[in-house]
């Protein structure tokens, strides 16, 4: 495994979040897949794909959105899009650890999407008080959800795709170079 080339990879897919996208439609899912993927169970596992994370996180929270903050400089804005980061993360480790095949990124892909949609609404639920705290108020909050989950999913997938296939593409043309 050429290590510099997947961080390489990971730190362009994370440039990809400071343009302009629909919402949800992000890199981050991927990247967490990515990295437990290829970093196996070495802290570069859960080191880097963080570090991408929480260093764009910083530019969009305290330069894209500053308006939105007041001039507040921002850590973290959400600890729950942490959280389901990790999950992504372990849930990869075990889609990917052991063999990587196409069909296995496309599970861990929709994977990513589905924890992502769970915990980031339940969030929402837990922390706004738009909804309801019943059962009631969850399912509409998840219902509310709905429309966006197509973005993350579609984000997954495609992110997944330009990560995974130009590692093994770049990683062939390193073979026939060398």
């Amino acid at each position: 495994m050429n290590q510099r080339l997947a961080i390489a990879l990971i730190a362009l897919a994370t440039l990809t979040r400071l343009l302009p996208h629909p919402h949800n439609f992000t890199p981050l899912g991927a990247i967490a897949l990515f990295g437990a993927a290829y970093f196996g169970r070495q802290y570069l596992m859960l080191l880097v794909p963080f570090i991408a994370l929480f260093l764009s996180d910083l530019f969009i929270n305290n330069v894209i959105y500053a308006e939105m903050y007041q001039g507040q400089f921002v850590w973290i804005t959400s600890g729950w899009i942490y959280l389901s980061f990790a999950l992504v993360m372990i849930s990869g480790y075990s889609w990917l650890a052991q063999k990587i095949s196409v069909v296995r990124i496309l599970g861990a892909s929709l994977s990513a999407s589905m924890v992502f949609f769970l915990v980031s609404n339940f969030s929402v639920w837990v922390e706004s008080g738009v909804y309801a705290k019943t059962m009631a108020g969850l399912m509409a909050c998840y219902t509310a959800g709905i429309p966006f989950f197509g973005n993350t999913l579609m984000g997954d997938l495609v992110f997944s795709g330009l990560l995974f296939g130009a590692y093994a593409w770049l990683g062939k043309k390193q073979e026939i170079i060398a």
